[in-house]
């Protein structure tokens, strides 16, 4: 092994290790705990290595961001590789996007609230945010011709829901039911 190798590992190492502290604290604290200096101490590395690795804090954000998409992409994966039927598998993928927003909470702000330099829908988009949004397209395609603009709207309607239940703005308790009504409305009559 060259001295390049090894320090490209250890590079990484560092990293994940960063990314991995922010995470914890995160979840433990919320993200207004998350400082380049709070970390700095807690993986027991000084500010400017951290700094050698992420511009900012954001982009720390968006590390985890991208952490994310990736096992969202593989939850999502496996709720509709898991399914019964068209129908179920696009049932099943709604309730794992939801099931996956309410155990990482701190997670699921990163992706989709806090500001990252992160694009989506663009040609540049990074293939870990593409492979949830593909995950998700895989179970709508079946049932509609525009695939990505009903993609897009189940994302959007999924979404929406996490972040209002989330934030304790509509009635406990009914997530089956508008599930049910998102699923209704992407399946056709007759070709669930």
């Amino acid at each position: 092994m060259g001295i390049a190798e090894r320090k490209g590992r250890e590079r990484a190492a560092r990293e994940h290790r960063i990314v991995a502290a922010a995470r914890v604290i995160a979840e433990r604290e919320g993200w207004d705990a998350v400082t380049i200096r709070r970390l700095a101490g807690e993986i027991e590395y000084s500010q400017p290595v951290l700094y050698s690795h992420f511009e900012n804090r954001d982009a720390i954000v968006a590390a985890v961001a991208v952490e994310g998409f990736k096992e969202l992409a593989a939850a999502l994966r496996e709720a509709a590789s898991g399914s019964k039927g068209r129908r179920n598998a696009l049932k099943n993928v709604a309730i794992a996007y939801l099931a996956f927003a309410f155990s990482c909470p701190a997670l699921y702000e990163a992706m989709f609230v806090l500001p990252t330099d992160l694009r989506f829908a663009e040609a540049g988009t990074r293939p870990e945010l593409r492979a949830g949004f593909e995950a998700l397209a895989a179970v709508v395609t079946p049932f509609c011709v525009n695939a990505a603009d009903v993609t897009e709207t189940f994302w959007a309607a999924l979404h929406g829901l996490a972040e209002l239940e989330r934030s304790g703005r509509i009635r406990p308790g009914m997530r089956s039911e508008r599930i049910a009504l998102v699923v209704r409305a992407i399946v056709a009559p007759g070709k669930g």
